[in-house]
């Protein structure tokens, strides 16, 4: 009897491409046997990012079986490197101003030399999108998944590579509140106190830029104690924690941001302070980053982020941070006794997650 021998798994990685129709445009996928799919201007990035989502969780597998798709194409999607090295992640990488997009396997370090990409992080594929339910569960719930720092942390590296290149700072603030505390239907409902704590008026430029985007839409008429928007990128609904758990990683967020307010004033220091919090190691109140991802993160570039660390320094959010100028490399450790490390670790403990 003759043994069949198995055959390799398909490759982890989809593009798909925004292209030009005398009718708007349409959505083509290399992967897909449908040929090309209509889609609005104002939807497309969504579209774009909804439908890697479908191939990947399609594709669910342990990490023992994915393998960096970027060493296997010979790494032509970045500038050269040491070589392969780290856990694989799922990269989502934007190329020709967001015509193109494409989803695969990556390496670290891979997923670092990548220009205009960010890791997606596993939690947003583990369950299918979220559906409007009519039944409301009475009683205590328990929080489920991680705590706010990881929701932070994930949602920021999401929003890095989703939103446009040219977003600014005070736009990817407001962006980051919004993706947390909307609802299944995609609405928010921002209280103006927010927007003051964030120092960002109703008149914002923050709220055009993110329309003009088409990353979300305000409604007509609003009250005058809150804001009510929809949002357009429907690869958000992908979140896998429940909305009480994103309004509290929504505060988490906004006390990180609000910790410098006394003294380092603006949207950049307050962004890079929640960028410090969400990747610090709550135990020992140090972290390990890297300039550009950083930058990318915060919709600056690398060389404004000193500056902004020394006013974070200055102002007593950091205790002390260093910069490799070979590799790139960020480390910092947060002042004892900031806001941001005080209650991680109970907050942690509460929920039954380890700490760190």
């Amino acid at each position: 009897m003759r043994l069949r021998t198995a055959c390799p798994a398909p490759p982890r990685a989809w593009t798909v491409e925004l292209r030009s129709h005398p009718g708007g445009l349409v959505l083509a996928c290399q992967h897909c046997p449908h040929g090309t799919t209509p889609i609005t201007a104002a939807s497309a990035r969504s579209a774009a990012l909804a439908h890697l989502a479908r191939h990947a969780r399609g594709d669910l597998r342990p990490p023992h079986l994915r393998i960096c798709q970027c060493h296997e194409r010979g790494c032509h999607w970045h500038p050269r490197h040491r070589g392969c090295a780290g856990p694989i992640r799922l990269l989502l990488a934007c190329e020709r101003g967001g015509r193109l997009w494409r989803l695969a396997d990556a390496c670290s370090a891979c997923s670092a030399a990548t220009a205009q990409a960010a890791v997606v992080p596993d939690t947003a594929l583990a369950r299918a999108p979220l559906q409007p339910s009519s039944a409301r569960r009475r009683g205590r719930r328990c929080p489920k998944g991680p705590g706010e720092r990881v929701r932070v942390r994930e949602m920021l590296s999401y929003l890095a590579a989703a939103l446009p290149e040219g977003t600014s700072v005070a736009a990817r603030l407001l962006a980051l509140q919004c993706a947390l505390r909307m609802n299944t239907r995609m609405q928010v409902r921002l209280p103006r106190g927010v927007l003051c704590s964030l120092c960002l008026n109703t008149a914002s430029d923050s709220w055009h830029e993110l329309e003009q985007a088409r990353w979300l839409r305000t409604a007509p008429g609003n009250a005058c104690n809150e804001i009510t928007a929809e949002l357009l990128d429907v690869t958000l609904l992908g979140q896998a924690p429940a909305r009480p758990d994103r309004r509290h990683a929504a505060d988490w967020a906004l006390r990180a941001g609000s910790s410098s307010a006394a003294g380092a004033t603006g949207p950049l220091p307050r962004l890079a302070s929640v960028y410090l919090a969400a990747h610090t190691d709550p135990e020992a109140g140090s972290g390990l980053g890297e300039l550009d991802q950083m930058a990318r993160a915060c919709g600056t570039r690398p060389a404004e982020l000193p500056s902004t660390l020394d006013q974070l320094t200055a102002t007593g959010l950091l205790g002390s941070w260093k910069a490799c100028p070979g590799s790139g490399d960020l480390h910092w450790a947060l002042a004892h006794g900031t806001g941001i490390r005080a209650g991680d670790r109970q907050r942690e403990a509460a929920r039954g997650n380890p700490v760190g």
